[in-house]
Protein backbone atom coordinates (compact mmCIF):
# COMPACT_ATOMS: atom_id res chain seq x y z
CA UNK A 1 0.00 0.00 0.00
CA UNK A 2 2.57 2.34 0.93
CA UNK A 3 4.48 1.87 -2.36
CA UNK A 4 1.15 2.81 -4.44
CA UNK A 5 1.11 5.71 -1.92
CA UNK A 6 4.55 6.87 -3.38
CA UNK A 7 3.76 6.91 -6.94
CA UNK A 8 0.55 8.96 -6.51
CA UNK A 9 2.09 11.46 -4.26
CA UNK A 10 5.09 12.13 -6.50
CA UNK A 11 2.20 12.64 -9.53
CA UNK A 12 0.65 15.18 -7.45
CA UNK A 13 3.70 17.18 -6.66
CA UNK A 14 4.59 17.08 -10.15
CA UNK A 15 1.27 18.40 -11.05
CA UNK A 16 1.58 21.61 -8.07
CA UNK A 17 5.63 22.17 -9.55
CA UNK A 18 4.03 22.17 -12.93
CA UNK A 19 1.36 24.47 -12.16
CA UNK A 20 3.51 26.57 -10.19
CA UNK A 21 5.83 27.12 -13.19
CA UNK A 22 3.12 27.92 -15.42
CA UNK A 23 1.91 30.90 -12.64
CA UNK A 24 5.50 32.08 -12.51
CA UNK A 25 6.23 32.05 -16.25
CA UNK A 26 2.72 34.30 -16.44
CA UNK A 27 3.38 36.36 -13.96
CA UNK A 28 6.99 36.94 -15.79
CA UNK A 29 5.30 37.17 -18.76
CA UNK A 30 3.15 40.10 -17.36
CA UNK A 31 5.98 42.03 -15.68
CA UNK A 32 7.60 41.74 -19.11
CA UNK A 33 4.66 43.07 -21.02
CA UNK A 34 4.86 45.89 -17.98
CA UNK A 35 8.21 47.21 -18.69
CA UNK A 36 7.83 47.30 -22.20
CA UNK A 37 4.91 48.88 -22.44
CA UNK A 38 6.43 51.72 -19.89
CA UNK A 39 9.02 51.76 -22.42
CA UNK A 40 7.36 52.04 -25.77
CA UNK A 41 5.30 55.34 -24.27
CA UNK A 42 8.47 57.47 -24.10
CA UNK A 43 9.21 59.12 -27.02
CA UNK A 44 12.50 57.16 -28.77
CA UNK A 45 14.88 60.45 -28.26
CA UNK A 46 13.99 60.00 -24.29
CA UNK A 47 15.25 56.72 -24.06
CA UNK A 48 17.85 55.42 -21.89
CA UNK A 49 20.59 52.48 -23.06
CA UNK A 50 19.33 50.33 -20.53
CA UNK A 51 15.48 50.89 -21.58
CA UNK A 52 16.51 50.50 -25.69
CA UNK A 53 18.49 47.74 -24.76
CA UNK A 54 15.09 46.00 -22.99
CA UNK A 55 13.12 46.40 -25.91
CA UNK A 56 16.18 44.34 -28.20
CA UNK A 57 15.96 42.14 -25.73
CA UNK A 58 11.82 41.01 -26.27
CA UNK A 59 11.32 41.91 -29.82
CA UNK A 60 8.57 39.74 -29.95
CA UNK A 61 6.74 41.28 -27.04
CA UNK A 62 7.70 44.55 -29.07
CA UNK A 63 5.94 43.46 -31.75
CA UNK A 64 2.51 42.02 -29.98
CA UNK A 65 1.98 45.30 -27.95
CA UNK A 66 2.29 47.20 -31.54
CA UNK A 67 0.35 44.63 -33.31
CA UNK A 68 -2.42 45.44 -29.95
CA UNK A 69 -1.86 48.91 -30.80
CA UNK A 70 -2.85 49.35 -33.95
CA UNK A 71 -5.85 47.21 -33.32
CA UNK A 72 -7.07 49.66 -30.80
CA UNK A 73 -6.40 52.32 -32.95
CA UNK A 74 -8.36 50.48 -35.61
CA UNK A 75 -11.67 49.58 -33.18
CA UNK A 76 -11.30 53.59 -32.01
CA UNK A 77 -11.77 54.96 -35.47
CA UNK A 78 -14.27 52.28 -36.42
CA UNK A 79 -16.29 53.60 -33.32
CA UNK A 80 -15.96 57.42 -34.73
CA UNK A 81 -18.94 59.23 -35.90
CA UNK A 82 -17.89 61.05 -38.92
CA UNK A 83 -20.15 63.28 -40.79
CA UNK A 84 -20.09 63.99 -44.49
CA UNK A 85 -19.80 67.94 -45.31
CA UNK A 86 -23.33 69.87 -46.14
CA UNK A 87 -22.90 69.62 -49.95
CA UNK A 88 -21.58 65.65 -49.78
CA UNK A 89 -24.71 64.71 -47.92
CA UNK A 90 -26.72 66.81 -50.62
CA UNK A 91 -25.16 65.20 -53.25
CA UNK A 92 -25.29 61.85 -51.72
CA UNK A 93 -28.82 62.01 -51.00
CA UNK A 94 -29.36 63.33 -54.47
CA UNK A 95 -27.74 59.89 -55.32
CA UNK A 96 -30.42 58.10 -53.10
CA UNK A 97 -33.16 59.64 -54.30
CA UNK A 98 -32.37 58.23 -57.68
CA UNK A 99 -32.05 55.19 -56.57
CA UNK A 100 -35.58 54.71 -54.88
CA UNK A 101 -37.44 56.36 -57.80
CA UNK A 102 -35.87 53.79 -59.87
CA UNK A 103 -35.93 50.74 -57.39
CA UNK A 104 -38.73 47.92 -58.17
CA UNK A 105 -38.40 46.75 -54.90
CA UNK A 106 -37.05 48.32 -52.10
CA UNK A 107 -36.57 47.50 -48.42
CA UNK A 108 -35.59 49.09 -46.11
CA UNK A 109 -33.56 47.78 -42.52
CA UNK A 110 -33.61 50.14 -39.62
CA UNK A 111 -31.65 50.35 -36.18
CA UNK A 112 -31.53 52.25 -33.19
CA UNK A 113 -30.16 55.16 -34.76
CA UNK A 114 -33.28 56.08 -36.05
CA UNK A 115 -35.18 56.58 -32.39
CA UNK A 116 -32.37 58.89 -31.07
CA UNK A 117 -33.99 61.56 -31.74
CA UNK A 118 -37.14 60.55 -29.46
CA UNK A 119 -34.54 60.06 -26.88
CA UNK A 120 -34.01 56.47 -27.33
CA UNK A 121 -30.25 55.95 -26.90
CA UNK A 122 -28.74 53.45 -29.22
CA UNK A 123 -26.32 50.94 -28.20
CA UNK A 124 -22.78 51.28 -29.93
CA UNK A 125 -22.97 55.02 -30.43
CA UNK A 126 -20.49 57.58 -28.36
CA UNK A 127 -23.12 57.47 -25.99
CA UNK A 128 -24.57 54.55 -26.50
CA UNK A 129 -26.06 52.19 -23.58
CA UNK A 130 -22.82 49.29 -24.34
CA UNK A 131 -19.97 52.26 -24.87
CA UNK A 132 -21.33 53.81 -21.52
CA UNK A 133 -21.20 51.10 -19.79
CA UNK A 134 -17.82 49.60 -21.10
CA UNK A 135 -16.27 52.84 -19.78
CA UNK A 136 -17.87 51.96 -16.41
CA UNK A 137 -20.62 54.64 -16.41
CA UNK A 138 -24.16 54.21 -15.27
CA UNK A 139 -26.84 54.30 -17.83
CA UNK A 140 -30.11 56.07 -17.07
CA UNK A 141 -33.04 56.96 -19.10
CA UNK A 142 -36.68 58.27 -18.59
CA UNK A 143 -39.55 55.47 -19.26
CA UNK A 144 -39.43 54.65 -23.14
CA UNK A 145 -43.11 54.66 -23.03
CA UNK A 146 -42.97 58.67 -23.45
CA UNK A 147 -40.70 58.52 -26.94
CA UNK A 148 -43.39 59.28 -30.41
CA UNK A 149 -42.36 58.14 -33.52
CA UNK A 150 -39.23 60.36 -35.17
CA UNK A 151 -39.17 61.64 -38.54
CA UNK A 152 -37.68 59.05 -40.15
CA UNK A 153 -40.24 56.92 -39.11
CA UNK A 154 -42.57 59.35 -40.55
CA UNK A 155 -41.19 59.00 -43.75
CA UNK A 156 -40.58 55.43 -44.18
CA UNK A 157 -44.39 55.70 -43.47
CA UNK A 158 -45.01 57.94 -46.23
CA UNK A 159 -42.70 55.90 -48.69
CA UNK A 160 -44.28 52.74 -48.35
CA UNK A 161 -47.62 54.99 -48.42
CA UNK A 162 -46.71 56.03 -51.41
CA UNK A 163 -45.51 52.23 -52.78
CA UNK A 164 -41.45 53.28 -52.63
CA UNK A 165 -41.06 51.06 -50.09
CA UNK A 166 -42.27 47.73 -50.20
CA UNK A 167 -41.32 46.25 -46.77
CA UNK A 168 -39.76 47.23 -43.42
CA UNK A 169 -37.23 45.20 -41.24
CA UNK A 170 -36.06 46.77 -38.00
CA UNK A 171 -34.13 45.46 -35.25
CA UNK A 172 -36.21 47.68 -32.44
CA UNK A 173 -37.92 46.74 -29.99
CA UNK A 174 -39.49 50.14 -29.29
CA UNK A 175 -42.80 49.86 -31.37
CA UNK A 176 -42.31 53.29 -33.14
CA UNK A 177 -42.54 52.15 -36.63
CA UNK A 178 -46.20 50.57 -35.13
CA UNK A 179 -46.87 53.83 -33.72
CA UNK A 180 -46.24 55.59 -36.87
CA UNK A 181 -49.02 54.34 -38.85
CA UNK A 182 -46.75 51.84 -41.21
CA UNK A 183 -48.79 48.95 -42.05
CA UNK A 184 -48.54 45.76 -39.87
CA UNK A 185 -47.94 43.26 -43.00
CA UNK A 186 -45.22 45.83 -44.23
CA UNK A 187 -42.94 45.42 -41.03
CA UNK A 188 -41.24 42.29 -39.44
CA UNK A 189 -39.94 43.55 -35.80
CA UNK A 190 -37.42 41.06 -36.13
CA UNK A 191 -36.44 41.32 -32.02
CA UNK A 192 -39.86 42.09 -30.59
CA UNK A 193 -42.25 45.22 -29.63
CA UNK A 194 -42.31 46.03 -26.00
CA UNK A 195 -46.05 46.77 -26.40
CA UNK A 196 -46.98 43.30 -27.22
CA UNK A 197 -47.66 40.67 -24.99
CA UNK A 198 -48.55 36.81 -26.15
CA UNK A 199 -50.47 33.59 -25.21
CA UNK A 200 -48.22 30.67 -26.84
CA UNK A 201 -50.33 27.88 -25.48
CA UNK A 202 -53.08 29.13 -27.78
CA UNK A 203 -53.27 28.38 -31.25
CA UNK A 204 -53.12 30.72 -33.22
CA UNK A 205 -51.21 32.21 -30.88
CA UNK A 206 -53.18 35.31 -29.21
CA UNK A 207 -52.06 38.86 -28.70
CA UNK A 208 -52.52 41.53 -26.19
CA UNK A 209 -51.43 44.80 -27.36
CA UNK A 210 -51.04 47.13 -24.60
CA UNK A 211 -50.34 51.10 -23.57
CA UNK A 212 -47.13 50.59 -22.02
CA UNK A 213 -44.18 48.53 -21.49
CA UNK A 214 -44.42 44.91 -21.10
CA UNK A 215 -41.15 43.63 -20.19
CA UNK A 216 -40.34 45.16 -16.84
CA UNK A 217 -40.59 41.61 -15.21
CA UNK A 218 -38.88 39.88 -18.05
CA UNK A 219 -35.38 39.21 -19.53
CA UNK A 220 -32.87 36.55 -21.23
CA UNK A 221 -34.38 33.23 -21.13
CA UNK A 222 -37.88 34.40 -18.46
CA UNK A 223 -40.53 35.79 -20.64
CA UNK A 224 -43.53 35.42 -18.55
CA UNK A 225 -45.02 38.98 -17.65
CA UNK A 226 -47.45 38.08 -15.02
CA UNK A 227 -50.63 38.67 -16.80
CA UNK A 228 -52.62 35.41 -17.74
CA UNK A 229 -54.73 35.11 -20.58
CA UNK A 230 -58.17 35.47 -20.27
CA UNK A 231 -59.14 32.95 -23.00
CA UNK A 232 -57.50 29.66 -21.63
CA UNK A 233 -55.67 31.64 -18.12
CA UNK A 234 -52.18 30.78 -19.00
CA UNK A 235 -49.34 33.12 -18.62
CA UNK A 236 -48.76 35.59 -21.23
CA UNK A 237 -44.97 36.29 -22.64
CA UNK A 238 -43.30 39.31 -23.93
CA UNK A 239 -42.28 39.09 -27.73
CA UNK A 240 -38.64 40.25 -26.99
CA UNK A 241 -35.79 37.99 -28.24
CA UNK A 242 -32.69 39.01 -26.44
CA UNK A 243 -28.82 37.73 -27.22
CA UNK A 244 -28.16 34.34 -27.29
CA UNK A 245 -32.39 33.88 -28.05
CA UNK A 246 -34.01 32.70 -31.14
CA UNK A 247 -37.01 34.10 -32.11
CA UNK A 248 -39.56 31.59 -33.68
CA UNK A 249 -42.89 34.00 -32.89
CA UNK A 250 -44.87 34.36 -36.66
CA UNK A 251 -45.69 37.90 -35.01
CA UNK A 252 -44.87 41.19 -34.69
CA UNK A 253 -41.38 38.96 -35.64
CA UNK A 254 -42.57 38.15 -39.09
CA UNK A 255 -39.53 36.50 -40.58
CA UNK A 256 -41.41 35.46 -43.39
CA UNK A 257 -42.08 38.31 -44.39
CA UNK A 258 -38.27 39.65 -43.95
CA UNK A 259 -37.21 36.97 -45.86
CA UNK A 260 -39.56 37.40 -48.82
CA UNK A 261 -38.72 40.67 -49.04
CA UNK A 262 -35.39 40.65 -49.23
CA UNK A 263 -35.26 37.82 -51.75
CA UNK A 264 -37.58 40.22 -54.12
CA UNK A 265 -35.41 43.42 -52.78
CA UNK A 266 -33.63 44.95 -55.99
CA UNK A 267 -32.51 47.53 -53.26
CA UNK A 268 -31.99 47.56 -49.53
CA UNK A 269 -31.65 50.93 -47.74
CA UNK A 270 -29.96 50.32 -43.98
CA UNK A 271 -30.98 53.53 -41.94
CA UNK A 272 -29.20 54.09 -38.53
CA UNK A 273 -27.98 50.25 -37.37
CA UNK A 274 -24.19 49.37 -36.86
CA UNK A 275 -25.18 46.51 -38.95
CA UNK A 276 -23.19 43.76 -36.22
CA UNK A 277 -26.33 41.97 -35.94
CA UNK A 278 -27.96 42.06 -38.99
CA UNK A 279 -24.95 41.40 -41.17
CA UNK A 280 -25.83 37.84 -39.19
CA UNK A 281 -28.95 36.77 -40.86
CA UNK A 282 -27.50 35.45 -44.10
CA UNK A 283 -31.18 35.14 -45.57
CA UNK A 284 -31.50 38.87 -45.55
CA UNK A 285 -28.40 39.70 -47.83
CA UNK A 286 -28.77 37.05 -50.29
CA UNK A 287 -25.31 36.24 -50.71
CA UNK A 288 -25.50 33.29 -51.97
CA UNK A 289 -26.20 34.82 -55.48
CA UNK A 290 -23.37 36.22 -57.81
CA UNK A 291 -21.98 40.20 -56.34
CA UNK A 292 -23.89 41.47 -59.60
CA UNK A 293 -27.06 39.65 -58.75
CA UNK A 294 -27.36 40.98 -54.88
CA UNK A 295 -29.74 43.69 -54.21
CA UNK A 296 -27.78 47.37 -54.72
CA UNK A 297 -26.89 49.11 -50.84
CA UNK A 298 -27.28 52.13 -49.17
CA UNK A 299 -25.89 52.63 -45.84
CA UNK A 300 -26.80 55.75 -43.68
CA UNK A 301 -24.77 55.58 -40.32
CA UNK A 302 -22.10 57.98 -38.50
CA UNK A 303 -20.24 54.83 -37.61
CA UNK A 304 -18.19 52.38 -39.75
CA UNK A 305 -20.33 49.13 -40.35
CA UNK A 306 -19.47 45.51 -41.50
CA UNK A 307 -21.19 46.18 -44.57
CA UNK A 308 -19.67 49.38 -45.77
CA UNK A 309 -17.19 47.61 -48.72
CA UNK A 310 -20.35 46.17 -50.31
CA UNK A 311 -22.11 49.44 -50.15
CA UNK A 312 -22.95 51.40 -53.30
CA UNK A 313 -23.22 54.40 -51.33
CA UNK A 314 -22.03 55.14 -47.66
CA UNK A 315 -23.94 58.47 -46.09
CA UNK A 316 -22.37 59.62 -42.77
CA UNK A 317 -25.27 61.96 -41.33
CA UNK A 318 -28.23 62.02 -38.55
CA UNK A 319 -31.37 59.89 -40.33
CA UNK A 320 -33.52 62.55 -39.83
CA UNK A 321 -31.15 65.01 -41.65
CA UNK A 322 -30.92 62.51 -44.89
CA UNK A 323 -34.47 61.57 -44.54
CA UNK A 324 -35.83 65.21 -44.63
CA UNK A 325 -33.69 65.65 -47.67
CA UNK A 326 -34.67 62.94 -49.38
CA UNK A 327 -38.37 63.42 -49.15
CA UNK A 328 -37.44 66.85 -50.70
CA UNK A 329 -35.67 65.59 -53.98
CA UNK A 330 -38.44 63.08 -53.87
CA UNK A 331 -41.36 66.01 -53.62
CA UNK A 332 -43.16 64.06 -51.09
CA UNK A 333 -44.47 65.67 -47.69
CA UNK A 334 -43.23 64.56 -44.56
CA UNK A 335 -46.21 63.34 -42.07
CA UNK A 336 -46.08 64.65 -38.59
CA UNK A 337 -47.36 62.51 -36.06
CA UNK A 338 -50.63 62.89 -34.44
CA UNK A 339 -51.21 60.95 -31.21
CA UNK A 340 -54.75 60.86 -32.37
CA UNK A 341 -53.99 59.09 -35.22
CA UNK A 342 -51.90 56.47 -33.32
CA UNK A 343 -53.05 52.92 -34.11
CA UNK A 344 -51.85 51.74 -30.80
CA UNK A 345 -54.88 53.05 -29.61
CA UNK A 346 -57.13 51.11 -31.68
CA UNK A 347 -55.02 47.96 -31.17
CA UNK A 348 -54.78 47.73 -27.34
CA UNK A 349 -56.45 45.33 -25.62
CA UNK A 350 -57.83 46.75 -21.81
CA UNK A 351 -56.45 45.40 -18.94
CA UNK A 352 -58.88 43.19 -16.38
CA UNK A 353 -59.97 45.16 -13.21
CA UNK A 354 -57.63 42.81 -11.16
CA UNK A 355 -54.50 43.46 -13.74
CA UNK A 356 -54.95 47.38 -12.80
CA UNK A 357 -51.55 46.90 -10.41
CA UNK A 358 -49.55 44.54 -12.53
CA UNK A 359 -47.01 47.40 -14.01
CA UNK A 360 -45.48 50.24 -12.90
CA UNK A 361 -44.19 51.60 -16.48
CA UNK A 362 -45.99 54.63 -17.79
CA UNK A 363 -49.02 54.37 -19.78
CA UNK A 364 -49.18 56.15 -23.30
CA UNK A 365 -51.61 58.56 -22.77
CA UNK A 366 -54.71 58.36 -24.66
CA UNK A 367 -55.39 61.31 -26.92
CA UNK A 368 -57.74 62.74 -24.51
CA UNK A 369 -55.13 62.75 -21.77
CA UNK A 370 -56.82 60.40 -19.70
CA UNK A 371 -54.28 57.55 -18.62
CA UNK A 372 -57.64 55.25 -17.49
CA UNK A 373 -56.68 54.16 -13.96
CA UNK A 374 -52.52 53.88 -14.56
CA UNK A 375 -49.97 54.50 -11.83
CA UNK A 376 -48.46 57.88 -11.98
CA UNK A 377 -44.99 57.47 -12.96
CA UNK A 378 -44.64 60.67 -14.63
CA UNK A 379 -42.87 61.72 -10.83
CA UNK A 380 -40.27 58.62 -11.68
CA UNK A 381 -39.55 59.70 -14.96
CA UNK A 382 -38.86 63.34 -13.88
CA UNK A 383 -36.03 62.16 -11.52
CA UNK A 384 -34.39 60.64 -14.18
CA UNK A 385 -33.89 57.71 -12.58
CA UNK A 386 -32.63 54.16 -14.93
CA UNK A 387 -35.16 51.89 -16.36
CA UNK A 388 -35.24 49.01 -13.95
CA UNK A 389 -35.95 45.38 -15.69
CA UNK A 390 -37.36 44.99 -19.28
CA UNK A 391 -35.69 44.79 -22.69
CA UNK A 392 -34.04 47.60 -21.98
CA UNK A 393 -33.09 48.17 -18.61
CA UNK A 394 -31.06 44.97 -17.88
CA UNK A 395 -28.20 46.82 -19.45
CA UNK A 396 -28.65 49.41 -16.92
CA UNK A 397 -28.93 46.99 -14.01
CA UNK A 398 -25.53 45.68 -15.08
CA UNK A 399 -24.08 49.54 -14.98
CA UNK A 400 -25.68 50.14 -11.53
CA UNK A 401 -23.64 46.88 -10.23
CA UNK A 402 -20.34 47.55 -12.09
CA UNK A 403 -20.24 51.20 -10.16
CA UNK A 404 -21.05 49.73 -6.56
CA UNK A 405 -18.31 46.85 -7.41
CA UNK A 406 -15.91 49.91 -7.99
CA UNK A 407 -17.26 51.86 -5.05
CA UNK A 408 -16.79 48.95 -2.35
Amino acid sequence: MAEEAEPSLSQRAERKALEKAKILQRESERKTFRLVGRVLKKPEAERSEEEAAVLLLHRDTVEELCRRQVRRNVLKRKQEEVFDDADDLKNKVKQLADAVKEAKHLVVYTGAGISTAASIPDYRGPNGVWTLLQKGRTVSSSDLSKAAPTLTHMCIKMLHKEKLVKHVVSQNCDGLHLRSGLSRQALSELHGNMFIEVCTSCSPVREYVRLFDVTERTSLHRHGTGRSCRHCGDELRDTIVHFGERGTLEQPLNWKGAAEAAEMADVILCLGSSLKVLKKYACLWCMNRPANKRPKLYIVNLQWTPKDDLAVLKINGKCDDVMRFLMEELSLQIPVYDRVEDPIFSLATPLQPEEVDSYTREVIAPPDGQEDGSPDCRELAEEGQAVQGGWFGRGYGKGRKKKKAASS
